[in-house]
């Protein structure tokens, strides 16, 4: 079975890119209540404490490594990951905190998570699964350093579970959560306490199952206009962090906005990249790809999800994507897997079962 989420992972991994400053902070804040010495610790990572005072800075993703890799130790605390997610709040996860509290349920916000979670930084991947009635909600971690990787790792779940419950105003339980790295030697009393639910080291994934019936409980503070409004801001913000990336990176994040919405022109993208169509498809050829070329691995991406997540026929799914008719869809899907859509979903649903 066809899967393009592994290639994105493993491009990610090579590269830990950036933090946004509000990420950052909530792991000084348990450094603080653990008296830690921020500020020798700040020095000794390499990272200038004046940027830290704007929340629209970033500071490199290896920077950060670099400080939990001290901080933790320093701190004492043997679940200081865990511990951290009680810091978190709307402003922790930037404008994408502010995006998902105006969604209309946890399954819209968590369609928004994978487009804009870059803006957070690139700490690692978000993608989701699901079998049956259940949903996976995945996170593949970017740091390479052991110990810096489980107390992200558990953070990430943690505030993950914190932040939602807050703002789906619901104490929902998820049916288990994995870990991938080995129990702590500690007792487990913390993480029961906080997950409620069933508990599983050594896994081979990180990442949290939820009954999907919890995903569509209502936010009452939902409001479409100012998500709408949020969403622009968003996009004009990953813009500015994609422009000093390579040019494929940079048409990929246009061209996954834009899908969907609409089938994205050549012509309109180009405008956007301040060039025209011409320019930029030598451009990209220079780079070792092409506009259809790209534009196909994002309908690929984004068909693999209708699929797995939806209910949606193959017609309509085919329809979402741009495709004049629905067999254009079906002929271009067999030719990017190697088998029908229809055999895929029936492919998922069996092991689903």
């Amino acid at each position: 079975m066809a899967d393009i989420t592994q290639p994105q992972q493993a491009a990610a991994a090579a590269d830990s890119g950036y933090a946004s400053v509000p990420a950052v902070q909530q792991y000084l804040k348990m450094a603080e209540r653990c008296a830690v010495d921020c500020a020798a610790q700040l020095r000794e990572a390499g990272i200038d404490a004046a940027v830290l005072a704007d929340n629209n800075k970033r500071i490199p993703g290896a920077a950060l490594e670099r400080l939990l890799a001290r901080l933790i130790p320093a701190s004492g605390d043997a679940l200081f990951g865990l511990h951290t997610s009680q810091f978190i709040q709307p402003a922790s996860y930037s404008v994408l905190g502010y995006i998902t509290m105006n969604c209309a349920n946890l399954r819209e916000a968590l369609v928004q998570v994978p487009v804009y979670e870059k803006i957070v930084g690139d700490m690692g991947v978000t993608t989701t699964e699901r079998r049956g009635q259940d949903m996976f909600i995945r996170w593949s971690c970017n740091f390479s350093e052991p110990l810096v990787r489980r107390h992200v790792i558990e953070n990430v779940l943690a505030s993950w579970l914190r932040y939602a419950r807050w703002i789906a105003q619901v104490e929902a339980d998820p049916i288990r959560v994995c870990f991938e790295h080995p129990a702590p030697a500690c007792a487990l009393d913390d993480y029961r306490e906080l997950f409620r639910c069933e508990l599983l080291f050594d896994q081979p994934e990180s990442g949290i199952w939820f009954d999907s019936a919890l995903l569509d409980q209502p936010f009452q503070q939902a409001d479409a206009q100012l998500l709408a409004t949020l969403l622009d801001h968003a996009s004009l913000l990953l813009r500015e962090i994609d422009k000093d990336q390579s040019l494929v990176y940079q048409v990929k994040n246009r061209l996954r906005l834009m899908l969907q919405e609409e089938l994205p022109r050549k012509e309109t993208i180009a405008a956007q990249l301040g060039m025209n169509s011409r320019t930029l498809q030598r451009r990209l050829n220079e780079e070792g790809s092409g506009y259809q070329e790209l534009l196909n691995e994002l309908r690929l991406e984004r068909a693999i999800h209708y699929l797995k997540h939806s209910e949606l026929s193959l017609d309509e799914i085919g329809a979402k994507l741009g495709f004049a008719e629905p067999r254009s869809f079906y002929r271009s899907f067999k030719q990017w897997t190697g088998q029908t859509a229809g055999a895929y979903r029936e492919q998922l649903q069996r092991g689903a079962d």
